[in-house]
């Protein structure tokens, strides 16, 4: 629980005051809230911004003081929280590994044991050797992580931290978390990403607001989590179209042929969202002015892009031979992907272009105009989820 004043001067009125008046409003960063976690347990913890999730992760690793509840730990605890927690900024990086080793209740020797794969796995090079305050988030979440699971936690704790690492070192850190769990590590994981929860967890907890939504198999958590961010993304729409004003469109603007005026990604509903499961159809709203009819054949085109910005699908009104509305003033064209874009669930982007009739000269080009998560039970291999069956034969 936290005071929350109305402004300054009403924290001294408090204490101050010879009639104890109370001038603070009480806000529950989490609000009744109880779970179990058994030895070996996989737990992701879901919820949106201010749901809770790092408070629950602060007072179990001891961060925090509940001001009401008791928290029973059994266990070595090896914590990733917000990025810089635990470390000295003045400190090197080797440094910063004895005093985390230390906290943690190892000898000097043991931790000379540890120094070698903590290297090699953060691979920082001579990095390692200078003060942490000059590394890049990257380079700290490299040491950060290869510390916390270098020190045989028998509780691992990751609080988004590996957002911030390239995406090969993330993919890294979730395979060694991976064989952690195999192993017997306890881990509690806090991700935005519902599918990353999906592959590695079996357990899931959604916060809301303080207070406990949902908690048990990971599917049916994150089923219900991904249906409520459905609805909020929705009512939030409503919100900004009675807001929206439509556009005035100056028809004579100098040396310019067309501009993209709006890009909507909408639901089977004709509802703009931006979550979707993995063959939910959606269709894709272009809005754009055309300020010269003299173009022949103009083009316009859709690409889909991976969190890495590679193509996962570029579409195009030439190659689908679709006459494409040159109207002088505001016209309009969608695109459909009616069984969904069948990629590995994950974050995606949009590219938009108007181009000449070649498709190779731009008139118009914008880069990841829009962006969505896709949000997929099944957690296989590569990119594309292609339809498939087996079939055992004797």
């Amino acid at each position: 629980m936290y005071k929350m004043y109305d402004k300054p001067i009403d924290r001294m009125k408090e204490a101050f005051s010879s009639n104890q008046a109370k001038y603070a409003k009480e806000h529950y960063a989490l609000d009744n809230i109880s779970f179990h976690v058994n030895k070996g347990d996989n737990i992701g913890i879901l919820g949106t911004n201010g749901s809770g999730k790092s408070t629950v992760l602060k007072i179990i690793t001891g961060v925090l003081n509940p001001t009401s509840g008791v928290v029973e730990v059994n266990g070595k605890i090896s914590a990733l929280l917000e990025l810089g927690a635990g470390f000295n900024p003045e400190y090197t990086g080797m440094e910063n590994i004895y005093l985390n080793g230390t906290m943690m209740g190892y000898s000097k020797e043991e931790i000379d044991k540890k120094v070698e794969p903590i290297l090699t796995f953060a691979d920082i090079g001579d990095f390692i050797n200078r003060p942490i305050k000059t590394y890049s988030s990257g380079m700290f979440a490299r040491l950060a992580f290869a510390v916390a699971i270098n020190v045989e936690p028998e509780i691992l704790i990751v609080d988004e931290a590996l957002s911030v690492g390239d995406m090969q070192f993330q993919i890294k850190c979730l395979e060694r978390m991976k064989k952690m769990m195999e192993g017997g590590t306890t881990v509690l994981f806090v991700s935005h990403d519902i599918n990353s929860i999906r592959r590695f967890c079996k357990r899931a907890i959604w916060l809301d607001k303080g207070k406990l939504i949902k908690q048990g198999e990971v599917n049916s958590v994150c089923d219900a989590y991904t249906d409520f961010l459905k609805v909020k993304n929705k009512e939030t729409e409503e919100v900004k179209d009675e807001q929206e004003v439509a556009p005035v469109i100056d028809l004579n603007k100098e040396g310019i042929i067309a501009e993209i005026l709006s890009f909507k990604v909408n639901d089977q509903f004709g509802n703009e969202n931006d979550v979707f499961e993995l063959t939910e159809p959606i269709t894709i709203d272009v809005k754009y002015a055309v300020y010269d009819t003299n173009l022949k054949n103009p083009v316009i085109g859709i690409a889909v892009l991976g969190a890495d910005d590679d193509y996962v699908c570029g579409l195009n009104t030439l190659l689908d031979h679709i006459s494409l509305p040159w109207n002088l003033g505001e016209n309009n064209i969608s695109l459909e992907y009616y069984e969904g874009i069948r990629a590995i669930g994950g974050k995606y982007s949009f590219n938009v272009a108007i181009f000449e009739e070649t498709a190779t000269v731009p008139i118009q080009y914008l880069t990841r105009i829009k962006e969505i998560t896709v949000y997929s039970e099944y957690t296989g291999e590569g990119r594309y989820i292609i339809p498939h069956k087996w079939e055992v034969k004797k």
